[in-house]
């Protein structure tokens, strides 16, 4: 069986900011206006990173994703370059 769709697997977008920022209609699933949307990230990291991460988080009472959220909120701050 093939299904055919007008964009190719893993397509690059034409515009990435407007594709990051857009969320998928599924995904969606008639949240509240006003909900924050939130996007699910994959990364690998060795079993004994992991390991880390868990541990430290745990010392300090919050949950892995709390912890790896700020770091990467940090790390990524939200500077549009002075763009609305």
């Amino acid at each position: 069986m093939t299904i055919k769709s007008s964009r190719g697997f893993a397509a690059r977008p034409g515009d990435p900011d407007a594709w990051v920022r857009t969320a998928d209609k599924s995904d969606q699933g008639g949240a509240a206006k006003g909900d924050q949307f939130t996007a699910r990230l994959t990364i690998d990291v060795t079993p004994d990173l992991r390991g880390r991460i868990k541990v430290i988080a745990f010392r300090r009472g919050v949950t892995v994703a709390d912890m790896l959220r700020d770091l990467l909120a940090r790390e990524f701050p939200n500077d549009d370059g002075g763009k609305a």
